[in-house]
């Protein structure tokens, strides 16, 4: 293959390993991968950035594989010495290594470095072998308006307390991205949109993953500006979610748990919407007016698996 350059907007586990497949099925070309920071959450006076983590420890073989995130390896004394003092939150757990990775984020950030910044220098240990970039150096945090459950009044609690915590069990009335109408893309975005032969929208979350990076104002308008086809990867395989919990984030905007569903929701770029075309596993039906739907098998059940899957997507394409 010619030196080709891809963008993949991409949430956490489904997203890295999307990406490990795409880098083993285009092993020249140059890959940027557009990271969700909405998920981020400051726990112990420290800065954590789970899908930017988990993306860059895919990448960079230091993945824990069987949760999908976290370190491979890892232990749990600071956690449970955090439990001896009774300090809360007691349901967010850190680990000994993955704690090293956030002293040193918050440490740079608390010096001044923007988050992109900081991000490709934790990068530059893990070799990710494409460049990872936040969707935004501003803060941005999605918050979960739920009913209480004791009082039965609405409230809104952080994302990682309604997803962690309470498995998503709380019924969502909302998903609000605090601090997303200030943001704007991060350097070297929006560069990559301009540049690129093919866009790509990873098996993510749509609504807390994909859509809040889509949030970032100017963001939307730079990806459709490119002159790339624009092609997403169904996350619904035969009518599941097979990793997190969007079967309780889609139905809050309305949106059908099905391939055809979330297609619809991106909608067709020829009528303002995203895609292109739109991959769909093999057995699924989307009727997506304006899209064109191709049928193949999208379970990433091994790295070879990933990366042909990955290689149909370059194909819908174009490259």
């Amino acid at each position: 293959m010619s030196f080709v350059q891809f963008v993949v907007l991409a949430g956490g586990t489904g997203g890295a390993r999307f990406l490990r497949g795409l880098r083993a099925a285009a092993p020249d070309a140059d890959i940027t991968a557009v990271v969700n920071t909405g998920d981020d959450v400051t726990m112990h006076g420290l800065r954590i950035c789970p899908d930017l983590d988990t993306v860059v420890y895919t990448l960079g073989g230091g993945i824990d594989e069987e949760r999908g995130w976290g370190r491979v390896g890892e232990s749990w004394t600071v956690k449970e010495e955090l439990a001896a003092y009774g300090a809360d939150p007691d349901w967010f757990g850190l680990g000994d290594r993955d704690l090293a990775t956030h002293l040193i984020r918050t440490r740079m950030l608390d010096a001044g470095y923007p988050l992109s910044a900081v991000t490709a220098a934790l990068a530059d240990r893990w070799r990710p072998g494409v460049t990872v970039l936040p969707m935004s150096d501003q803060r941005v945090e999605t918050h979960v308006v739920v009913t209480d459950p004791e009082t039965g009044r609405n409230q809104a609690i952080h994302f990682q307390e309604w997803w962690v915590r309470h498995r998503a069990a709380l019924d969502a009335s909302a998903f609000v991205q605090v601090g997303v109408d200030a943001a704007r893309p991060a350097p070297g975005v929006t560069e990559a949109f301009a540049a690129a032969d093919a866009i790509l929208l990873a098996p993510s979350n749509p609504v807390v993953s994909i859509g809040t990076i889509l949030g970032v104002p100017g963001l939307r308008e730079a990806l459709l500006a490119s002159p790339a086809r624009i092609v997403g990867l169904s996350p619904i395989v035969g009518g599941d979610v097979l990793r997190g919990m969007a079967d309780r984030c889609l139905p809050v905007l309305g949106i059908e748990v099905s391939a055809e569903g979330v297609g619809r929701h991106y909608g067709a770029r020829a009528a303002g919407g995203l895609l292109d075309a739109w991959l769909v596993h093999s057995g699924d039906t989307a009727d997506v007016p304006g899209v064109d739907v191709v049928t193949v098998p999208l379970l990433m059940s091994s790295p070879e698996a990933t990366a042909a899957m990955a290689r149909a997507a370059l194909d819908a394409a174009g490259v």
